[in-house]
Order: C-alpha cells, then sequence, then structure tokens
C-alpha cells in the first residue's frame, strides 16, 4: 500500500465512531477520527443504554466506567415499552440491562480510550467532500490550518442523521417523516414537595409518575431523574408543528406551558441552577429511516448515518454500538488480508435486518402512546398481555436484541446468538467468558478434554485464542464453542464427535478465512 494512503476515517466523533476505533485500534490498526467540532460536545443527548450493548461493553472491560460498578452487569427487574409499565422479575434469564450515563460522560470515556489505544483522534477537521473510487476513497478535510485531503482504503460515516458521507455518495435513506407532534424536553428544578421518595413525583390531582414515558389525554409527560437534583422533564403534544422553526430556540417558559398543557394542572419548575451543560430542546416530527445500502465499495456508515428513528425505549446506542462491533473485526480482518470472500458484506446482512426490526418496535410504541379513546382500549389490552410471562419475555428480548440471530452456518442452538456467559477455570485462573473478549479476538472455548482448542485450531491460532476451559458456578453450557469477536456464536457443539470437529472447521473457515499454510502460533 502506498505511504500516502491511510487504512481507514472515520467521520464523527461521538460514541459510535469512538468505539469502531477503539474496535480497530485493538486489532492493531491506527484509524483517523474526524470530526468538525473543536471539541466534544457537552450536550446531553442521550442519557443511558439500554439492552444487549450493556454486555456488550462488559465484554470489552468497559462496563465498569460507564456504570461506575465493579461487580458484573445485572438485568434491571422493570422496563417500558410503550409507557406501559414492563415487570421482568419472571423472565429468566432476563436480557435488559440498564445503564444511566450522559452521553458527554459516554465520549469522555471512549475518546480517553481511543487516545489510550492510539487512535488519531482530530477535533475540528471537518469532512467536506468525498472522491470515491472503486478500493479507495478521497476525502477533503477543512482544518484550522487549512484544508487537505486524505486518501484512504476505507471511509465510515459515523456522521448523523443528516450524514454527508451518505449523502455524497448517494445512499438512499427511505422511511418516513411524521410531522403531527412537537416534542420538548429540559433539566429542570422541582420543589421537594413533589417527590414521592421512590425517585419519581406525585402531582396533585394527576397522579404519580416514575422514570420514562407517561401518556395521557393531552399527550405525553416524561419524567427522569437522572443526575439527582436536576430531573429531565418533558412532553409531546400532537399537534401540527408548523408555528415553530428549526431555528427558533425553546424557552424554558414554552417548556413549562407544554408541561402545564399536558398535565392539566401547573408544575412548578424552574430552571437548573449552575452553568451546565443542560438540555432545553425541542423536536419537531420524528423521522424514522433506514438507509438502503450500508456499504458502497469503500464507504460504509454506521450509527445515526445509517438509521434513525424514535428515542422512546432509549435504543439508538444498543443498536449503534452493536453495529461498531459487528463491523470493526470485519473491516480489520479485509485490512490485514485474512478476511474470507463477502466476510465485509455480512455487516450489511447481518444488521440491516436488526435497524428494521428497530423501527418495526419503535413505531409500535409511538402507536401506543397515541391519542384517542381506540389508543386507550389498545393499551388495556396490550397492558393485559405484558402481564403474561411468555409475553414478557419476548418483549424483552426485542428492546435488548437478545432475540437476534445471524446466519452463521451452524444449527446448534447457541450458533447465532449472542455468547452465554458463564464463570470459568482456566490455566490462567478463574475468569468469565466476557473477559476472554477484552482485545475483540475470536474464542475457541472447550469444556470437554476430548478437543485439545490448540490442535482443534491450528493454522487459525494468528488469529483465534484457543481456551481450555472448566465451568465453576454452573454447568458448562456446551462441550465446545467458536465464538466471534462480536460476541455472536459461530458454532458449538454438545459431544465432540468428527461429525462436530468437521463443522469446527467449516466455521474456522467460514469466518476467520483460510488456515496458516504451516500451522501458527498465538
Amino acid at each position: 500500500m502506498p505511504e500516502n494512503i491511510v487504512d481507514i476515517v472515520i467521520a464523527g466523533a461521538g460514541p459510535n465512531g469512538l468505539m469502531l476505533a477503539c474496535e480497530l485500534a485493538l486489532a492493531g490498526l491506527r484509524p483517523i477520527v474526524l470530526d468538525r467540532l473543536p471539541a466534544p460536545s457537552p450536550e446531553p443527548k442521550a442519557n443511558g443504554l439500554a439492552g444487549q450493548v450493556v454486555r456488550v461493553l462488559d465484554m470489552r472491560g468497559l462496563y465498569g466506567a460507564f456504570s461506575g460498578s465493579p461487580s458484573a452487569p445485572a438485568p434491571t427487574p422493570r422496563y417500558i415499552f410503550g409507557g406501559l409499565p414492563l415487570d421482568l422479575t419472571a423472565v429468566q434469564p432476563n436480557p435488559v440491562h440498564v445503564v444511566f450515563k450522559p452521553q458527554p460522560e459516554m465520549v469522555e470515556i471512549l475518546t480517553k480510550r481511543a487516545i489510550d489505544l492510539g487512535v488519531d483522534l482530530r477535533w475540528g477537521h471537518e469532512l467536506t467532500d468525498i472522491d470515491p473510487a472503486r478500493d479507495q476513497v478521497t476525502v477533503t478535510v477543512s482544518a484550522p490550518d487549512g484544508p487537505y485531503p486524505l486518501t484512504a482504503r476505507f471511509l465510515v460515516g459515523a456522521d448523523g442523521g443528516k450524514s454527508l458521507v451518505r449523502k455524497r455518495i448517494g445512499i438512499e435513506f427511505p422511511g418516513i417523516t411524521s410531522d403531527g407532534h412537537v416534542s420538548r424536553v429540559g433539566h429542570a428544578t422541582l420543589p421537594g414537595e413533589f417527590r414521592s421518595g421512590d425517585g419519581g413525583i406525585e402531582i396533585p390531582g394527576v397522579g404519580r409518575f416514575g422514570l420514562g414515558h407517561h401518556r395521557l389525554e393531552r399527550g405525553i409527560f416524561i419524567y427522569a431523574e437522572l443526575d439527582p437534583g436536576r430531573p429531565i422533564i418533558g412532553t409531546m403534544e400532537f399537534q401540527g408543528g408548523e408555528q415553530f422553526s428549526d431555528d427558533e430556540p425553546l424557552t424554558f417558559e414554552e417548556l413549562r406551558e407544554s408541561v402545564e398543557r399536558v398535565l392539566g394542572a401547573p408544575l412548578p419548575i424552574t430552571p437548573p441552577p449552575g452553568p451546565g451543560p443542560h438540555t432545553l430542546r425541542r423536536t419537531i416530527g420524528q423521522n424514522t429511516r433506514v438507509a438502503q445500502h450500508y456499504r458502497q465499495g469503500a464507504v460504509l456508515l454506521l450509527g445515526d448515518a445509517a438509521h434513525v428513528h424514535s428515542a422512546m425505549g432509549g435504543p439508538g446506542l444498543n443498536l449503534g454500538l452493536q453495529d461498531t462491533v459487528n463491523l470493526g473485526w470485519k473491516l480489520a480482518a479485509e485490512i490485514r488480508g485474512w478476511a474470507p470472500e463477502g466476510l465485509l458484506d455480512t455487516y450489511e446482512s447481518e444488521r440491516h435486518p436488526v435497524a428494521e426490526r428497530v423501527v418495526m418496535y419503535s413505531l409500535s410504541q409511538a402507536a401506543l402512546v397515541s391519542p384517542g379513546p381506540e389508543i386507550t382500549a389498545l393499551r388495556e389490552l396490550f397492558g393485559e398481555l405484558l402481564r403474561l410471562p411468555a409475553a414478557a419475555a419476548h418483549i424483552a428480548g426485542l428492546l435488548a436484541g437478545s432475540d437476534i440471530r445471524y446466519d452463521v452456518g451452524d444449527d446448534h442452538r447457541l450458533s447465532g446468538y449472542f455468547f452465554p456467559d458463564c464463570a470459568l477455570e482456566t490455566a490462567g485462573g478463574p475468569t468469565r467468558i466476557a473477559e476472554l473478549l477484552r482485545d475483540a479476538r475470536p474464542l475457541l472455548v472447550t469444556f470437554d478434554t476430548a478437543l485439545d482448542p490448540v490442535a482443534a485450531a491450528a493454522g487459525w491460532t494468528d488469529r483465534v485464542t484457543p481456551i481450555a476451559a472448566t465451568a465453576t458456578a454452573t454447568d458448562a453450557p456446551v462441550a465446545a464453542l467458536l465464538i466471534r469477536p462480536d460476541g455472536y456464536v459461530a458454532w458449538a457443539t454438545d459431544d465432540v464427535t468428527p461429525a462436530a470437529q468437521e463443522g469446527l472447521r467449516n466455521a474456522l473457515h467460514r469466518w476467520f478465512g483460510a488456515p496458516a499454510l504451516h500451522g501458527s502460533t498465538a
């Protein structure tokens, strides 16, 4: 490769762009990350993570930094769907995990990790134009010291819902725009007498409200106290948004008046103290769209550049950050030269249907909070269904993304699903499967001594880590399993048979390329 061609340029230093850069750096690459802002934005957009993404953070060693807990992730016993309570206490295993963390703090954690891993992070460098070719792409960058070109083997657009990358290369963004409602949200201060003592609020003459979206006849009331003493309060009113302009900022008085209209009673909120940053924004309508393609030649899309949808239920980063771990190892394999044919194309074939599924359930939740007596009746029926353990388990898998099964070419009950974590005893001491995935390398874990993992992975140990293990706290889930770097099981077996070993070799070929000619060493 000529010296003036870099491997990867990532446009956008939000959580998704930064996480992808970290994934690539774990594979020994040094991506360049461009962002037009001079420094990370202090605006608190997302306020946490919900779903299987929490387990993704755990397998990369990030869960402690995001949650403040030294323990492994524990599922939440309660959540919401379409503003309806979802009791998860009877769901076993419960896949719904939640971490509350303002987006600026997420970016701070991922920025530090990226720098520690050697990522070339360039704040104040804006991608302004793209000239794609079949096997590379040249971009023009505007920077404080003047514009400059970059030619890369791959460009990843992680530059948001209004993605310049997507628009410049002409990828269609089909979907719908709902313009019949106006959302307002902001941090606020609330008098102590309204607090219910369990994290919610009690409004005289109206009722009690906990965390989440609450449907009333006049609209939606939103309450979430993620920072003590500085709750987020918001509304959604189902009316035309034509009287507002995107250039017209939301005022706190407008937010207060909207809250009173929705509640039908005054709520004496005041602006939060201190310099902030504090959330205060208005959104007119809602875009729900998925890019027609995630890849066009040497250009790929990631996160909001590939899909936008309602934030109800918090699916955004659950979807986007799982995109990053799916794409990262495949892109690295392509650059390293060991990727089997078509591996990079599986990024779209695997993740595009997941985005479509998120769109389905986000639109379903939007319908459930809409006005009208027929929706009130539907909510009553849906609430009854959510109290059925089987229905609650189905919705839990939908929200978490744990019901996703990739076509990995193996029909074992675990294959294609996210890995089952368990406590292990290895030559290196006690650990968990999640801890063995810290370095983003594939794992071949054997629990049956009849299968030597080093011998079974001979020829692939430059790419695959073989581990002989004994389950400790629980029975071994299988005799052996092969786990991709993104945490998905590529192959598993309950018995070590010649047919099973042939299946393992096929899986190694399919996902990790041809074996080294004379074997290899880790």
